[in-house]
């Protein structure tokens, strides 16, 4: 997938477009629905499938005090469309000039005068321009003007669930630890990516060595506990079945923000110090607790283990 940074970078001859336009944070599965369409629309007119993004959360910008946490960083956004089959995304900075741009005129110079846009697609509650003047009715109406058309893709649902699939709801599903319903609602798994740096080393002390995430992670981490997942190395590819701890070890009350750490199950002499690695939330198995004392808490953390290798299955048996 091309990734243009600016309308300024898709070259003249680039083609006729068939464009999805939205925030996309989290590449979610109503996301994934209108990118389906958009590489269908794109097909059927011998058109290029492009996505137009922002590099932040508008709020970001113009309410930063309303901003929520991104579900997922710019970065890792890019990488998730990329995997979705997409020709290009078009990356667009939103900074104050785009903002006090009409709505008519984004239309003008970056549908129509970029990417020669042949159809649009937005969701139903999409909203571009000044002030969030544009709406789907108006792109409707300036569609024949510039001979594009237009394709509103309705929401989606989780069967079971009359909650819309949105950002929103998947931020309140991580905070909750929901990560099961989260991964649904998402249409693939929740996970989070970093380096692995040194910590306090407590759990190498108590016999259970864990991979520690740098503070810099590229997604929303979820709400401090234990979780069941998985660890994979992306220095030798390897994918290993780990206990996943999220929180600031209230047992000792000695680490000032909260951590990701996995132990990987039945592997203690791993050293993955410096390494890429992503882990992978699968099920919460309980919230953070401080307890009474070393014995306890290494009683609950082989509790722990066992349950996250009995959830994970026979892949976690090697």
């Amino acid at each position: 997938m091309i990734v243009f940074r600016g309308p300024s970078e898709v070259p003249a001859d680039f083609g006729s477009s068939a464009v999805a336009i939205g925030k996309f944070d989290g590449v979610h599965a109503g996301h994934r629905a209108v990118i389906e369409r958009l590489k269908a629309d794109a097909a059927a007119s011998g058109a290029r499938s492009v996505a137009v993004t922002f590099d932040r959360n508008p709020l970001a910008l113009l309410r930063p005090e309303l901003c929520p946490d991104n579900v997922v960083s710019t970065d890792r956004k890019l990488e998730l469309l990329g995997g979705l089959g997409l020709d290009a995304t078009l990356l667009l900075t939103f900074d104050s000039e785009l903002a006090s741009q009409s709505p008519e005129a984004f239309v003008e110079q970056i549908l129509v005068g970029a990417l020669h846009v042949s159809t649009v697609l937005v969701g139903e509650d999409f909203r571009f321009g000044h002030r969030g003047a544009g709406t789907p009715e108006l792109l409707r109406e300036l569609g024949p003007l510039y001979g594009f058309t237009v394709d509103v893709v309705d929401d989606v649902y989780l069967e079971g669930s009359d909650r819309r699939v949105s950002s929103s709801w998947i931020r309140e599903l991580l905070a909750e630890g929901d990560v099961a319903t989260a991964e649904r609602a998402l249409g693939r798994a929740v996970d989070v990516r970093g380096e692995v740096v040194h910590g306090l080393k407590r759990g190498r002390e108590l016999g259970f060595p864990t991979a520690n995430l740098s503070e810099t992670v590229d997604a929303f981490v979820p709400a401090d506990g234990v979780y069941a997942g998985w660890l994979e190395d992306h220095d030798t590819g390897i994918r290993y079945p780990a206990a996943v701890s999220v929180g600031t070890n209230p047992t000792f009350d000695d680490v000032l923000v909260r951590q990701v750490e996995a132990h990987v199950i039945d592997e203690d002499a791993l050293d993955l110090y410096g390494h890429d690695v992503t882990v992978e939330f699968t099920q919460r198995l309980r919230g953070m607790v401080a307890f009474e004392g070393i014995d306890a808490l290494m009683v609950q953390m082989t509790a722990d283990v066992d349950a996250a290798r009995a959830i994970l299955g026979s892949d976690a048996l090697g």
